[in-house]
């Protein structure tokens, strides 16, 4: 299996805690109005909030555009998020 290289190229723009441009996204996980789930360049990122929307998404540019309340982000190292054929992977193919 061939790993996802990582660039360092991630890069979070946040104006104002309602509006958020996000590069370097590899993959949206999970979303509803309260909680996003980003694979990115540099770990997962899980954003809270209140009636957040993904206005925007090109994961060919691995770009993510997100409005609505933001009150918390947090990045974690998930081992095997990140690999092509990690078990999320899998199970939606």
């Amino acid at each position: 299996m061939e790993e996802k290289k990582v660039t360092g190229t991630h890069k979070l723009m946040l104006k104002d805690r309602k509006n958020g441009s996000f590069t370097g996204v590899l993959d949206v996980l999970s979303f509803d109005l309260n909680e996003i789930l980003l694979e990115t360049e540099c770990g997962m990122l899980h954003l809270k909030g209140k009636d957040l929307h993904v206005n925007r998404l090109d994961l060919e540019k691995g770009e993510v555009d997100i409005d609505g309340q933001i009150d918390a982000l947090n990045y974690s190292q998930v081992p095997g998020i990140g690999k092509k054929g990690s078990m999320l992977g899998k199970l939606f193919k």
